[in-house]
């Protein structure tokens, strides 16, 4: 017995002591990594002191921010966020009934071409368009040609914002919307057509309806995008909100008035608009909404678009879109296996295919200001041959990994105590905790630890300055984990759900403890997702720009910051020749990378258990015929 007591008693001190550590580490990460920085960001703003007079005003920021140039910024935001809100709902709706509700011919490669915005996103795909309609894009070059009066720098400010991403932001209908669309009754359709209403009639009618609350969530997520826009308003030359955000963070008190609280102001401002627009949704959401379909469910067939003429126009507007979509990328992969004179002059020749944009070096040839030529050894570099962009990569992979992993670990461990503790008041607590970051937006958060952890006063960082030097790694780490914590909540909880609380009982039957069952039962029936969220998370940092941009320092500078930088006085003194190349290699690289990624989440993660061993069967079918054969091709080829 006294064995017996003393085992429990360990168990049981092993379990107190995770709890407490457990919650002292919650508690550590959500005051020390999201309320503190972030209230410190604002009362920066009420602790200014007013040039005129030296005394602490409360006020003076507000004032400034009202009499000058500031409230253009947010105006311009705001502009942008509602142009967004038709312009990207018009094109992300057209592609997905184009592709899934209409008959149209070749669908399925449309599909292919709509959905190249989930391989590449963010600052790849901006300079990608660059690379295309810049003042020397190759677009722009061929139609000066045609046109020698065109203005060059077309592509720049709102128009070209708006332009791209009107392309850029349709991600979420091509994968949101299309479920809802395939998720469709389609009897409810077809007794709506019997009834003798047309097609459009019934997409107006039936189909739309139902598709509301999904189009309600896309606007309300666009129209955040749109308000927090970062790579395109800083690449195309346009005055938004994050952008001066960014500047200002970098500026000091000698080159203009209180810069780190005007940052501040303009990030509480983007916060209170953001929260605004979830709590509308949230609320939006809870109201309910419920369908009355048929009792057996019919899956969705593609409707034909009776009247010739308007089939005719359908199809020109869909290739036409396919031909938006894919000219970068096609554009891009092509010249990846330019050399540096055809990039320079953005001349296409198939006598130029060079793999030096990818790997090895050139020597370069150029000419002095005295009119001498001089050679620089191995200036031309691809990009596995370059210092700089080998060293993004390699910063950005692993800091992305840690973060991603990071928050996945934290999410799972929550999510389990969440569910063992239902409709207590500490889980409902720890649950709002883990999503308080999607009530911010990122450039707040980033901003807020920038300011907060810039000096020797912070007591929990024992004395370090963590944006000094390599430290500022660590916040890189921190403020990827914290920013994706709600997703990977909203995803690994949902997962949970799929448990089956029998199997838990019978491990406890059994004499498991709650860590054995936790880590033999739970963990492996929810790991797939775990690790799908893992993929999609390490995704999306992989190529992370808005708190790269931020954290920026010699540091600090990931693979996004190298790519924006990488054009930058290309070729000037011999040095940084063939940036040009690097970018569209790197570009190809990310499709590369987050294809391969989405393939194995929604591709072969995808697929159930009876697809798998379906597949599997395939498989040793095919292996056995080729065997079979070669087993009965090897008797003949003796007796030859």
């Amino acid at each position: 017995m006294s064995v017996l007591n003393k085992k429990e008693g360990l168990k049981l001190n092993a379990s107190l002591i995770w709890k407490v550590f457990g919650i002292a580490f919650f508690v550590y990460l959500f005051f020390g990594f999201m309320l503190l920085p972030c209230l410190n960001t604002l009362t920066s703003i009420f602790t200014v002191k007013d040039p005129a007079t030296g005394k602490v005003d409360p006020l003076v920021v507000i004032r400034f921010f009202l009499n000058g140039s500031m409230p253009e910024f947010v105006l311009n935001s705001l502009k942008l966020a509602l142009c967004l809100v038709v312009t990207v709902n018009i094109v992300g709706i057209s592609i997905v009934l184009l592709t899934e509700y209409f008959d149209i011919k070749g669908a399925k490669i449309l599909r292919l071409g709509y959905m190249t915005t989930l391989i590449y996103s963010g600052v790849a795909l901006v300079t990608g368009y660059l690379f295309l309609y810049d003042s020397d894009g190759i677009l722009t070059t061929w139609l000066s040609g045609i046109f020698p009066g065109i203005n060059k720098n077309w592509f720049s400010g709102f128009n070209a914002v708006l332009f791209t991403m009107t392309f850029a932001c349709t991600s979420n209908h091509a994968l949101f919307f299309r479920n809802a669309i395939r998720a469709i009754d389609y009897n409810t359709v077809e007794a709506a057509r019997n009834m003798g209403a047309s097609p459009f009639k019934v997409l107006l009618k039936v189909v739309f309806p139902t598709l509301i609350p999904t189009l309600f969530s896309l606007t309300v997520m666009t129209f955040i995008t749109g308000l927090c826009a970062m790579s395109a308003p800083t690449l195309l030359g346009y005055d938004s909100i994050n952008p001066e955000i960014v500047r200002l963070a970098g500026s000091s008190v000698a080159d203009e008035s209180f810069p780190q609280a005007r940052a501040a102001l303009l990030s509480i401002i983007l916060a209170m608009f953001t929260i605004l627009l979830l709590t509308v949704l949230s609320s939006y959401e809870r109201k309910g909404h419920y369908l009355s379909v048929s009792k057996t469910k019919a899956k969705l067939q593609k409707q034909k678009i009776n009247n010739p003429v308007a089939n005719v126009l359908a199809h020109i507007y869909a290739y036409m879109l396919f031909i938006i979509y894919m000219t970068p990328v096609v554009m891009i992969v092509v010249f990846a296996f330019q050399n540096y004179p055809a990039l320079r002059s953005k001349s296409l020749d198939l006598n130029q295919f060079t793999l030096i944009n990818f790997f090895g070096s050139q020597d370069f040839e150029f000419m002095t200001n005295r009119g001498k030529y001089r050679t620089r050894e191995g200036a031309i570099s691809g990009l596995f041959a370059n210092a700089d962009t080998v060293g993004g990569i390699r910063l950005s992979f692993v800091l992305s990994a840690i973060a991603a992993a990071l928050a996945c670990v934290i999410v799972v461990v929550a999510v389990n105590y969440i569910f063992k503790h239902k409709k207590k008041k500490r889980a409902i607590a720890l649950e709002y905790a883990l999503l308080f970051p999607w009530l911010l937006p990122t450039i707040l958060i980033c901003y807020s630890y920038r300011t907060y952890f810039n000096s020797t006063d912070v007591w929990y960082m024992f004395g370090q300055n963590m944006y000094m030097r390599e430290n500022v790694r660590f916040l890189i780490v921190m403020a990827y984990a914290v920013v994706k914590l709600p997703f990977a909540l909203r995803m690994i909880k949902a997962a949970f759900y799929a448990i089956d609380e029998e199997l838990e009982d019978a491990a406890r039957n059994l004499g498991a403890s709650p860590l054995v069952t936790f880590l033999r039962v739970k963990l492996p029936i929810v790991l797939p997702s775990v690790l799908a969220v893992f993929a999609l998370n390490f995704n999306a940092l992989f190529t992370e720009y808005d708190m790269s941009a931020t954290f920026q320092s010699s540091y600090g500078k990931s693979y996004a910051m190298v790519i924006q930088n990488m054009c930058h006085d290309e070729g000037r003194d011999g040095y940084n020749v063939n940036a040009s190349g690097r970018r569209c290699a790197s570009t190809v690289f990310i499709m590369l990378v987050s294809g391969l990624i989405l393939y194995l989440v929604y591709g072969v993660g995808a697929r159930d258990l009876g697809e798998r061993l379906e597949r599997r069967e395939k498989r040793r079918r095919f292996w056995r015929k080729i065997t079979g054969r070669a087993a009965k091709d090897a008797p003949t080829a003796k007796k030859a």
